[in-house]
């Protein structure tokens, strides 16, 4: 489907740009979106993770409680991410006590372990660049995500208005 992505219906009212739809559409489109929020009754850390992992599986999905987006069904998201990350700190820690040039015998020669390495890093940090922005942990993520605040109303509806009024 061709065009500009989808944005949630408090975004496009917290814009001001709620008039193109009626009613009936943002009744029919906040009950989409809430059907699909899914629910954050069940927040398990997977088996998988480390104890240390999971601490920090909890601590992030906290956050994301907090912000509204995130929920059981983002639960593996979540744990990917912690795992690639924790390969990353352990290869860049390896990278750091390892030269990338070998001298022997006065020859300087490519060390073939940190260029391998060195692949291997950046490619997960791709990985956990990609899951942190589907989760909303990079601050460009979030400002996709922020729901604006609608302006306040210019004038107070008068009785006839509130009555019969689309106020």
């Amino acid at each position: 489907m061709a065009g500009r992505p989808r944005q949630p219906l408090e975004v496009i009212k917290g814009k001001g740009r709620s008039n193109h739809l009626t009613k009936a559409e943002m009744k029919e489109r906040e009950e989409q979106e809430n059907a699909i929020r899914g629910s954050t009754e069940n927040i398990v850390a997977p088996s998988y993770l480390t104890k240390k992992q999971k601490d920090e599986f909890y601590k992030i999905a906290n956050e994301l409680i907090k912000l509204k987006i995130f929920s059981n069904l983002d639960v593996d998201g979540l744990a990917r991410y912690i795992d690639s990350r924790t390969e990353y700190v352990k290869i860049v820690r390896l990278l750091r006590s390892m030269k990338p040039i070998d001298v022997s015998d006065g020859v300087k020669s490519l060390n073939e372990s940190y260029s391998k390495l060195q692949k291997t890093k950046n490619l997960l940090f791709n990985e956990c660049k990609g899951a942190a922005s589907e989760l909303g942990l990079s601050i460009t993520s979030r400002l996709k995500l922020v729901i604006p605040k609608a302006d306040p109303p210019k004038h107070t509806p008068t009785e006839f208005e509130r009555k019969f009024g689309d106020v």
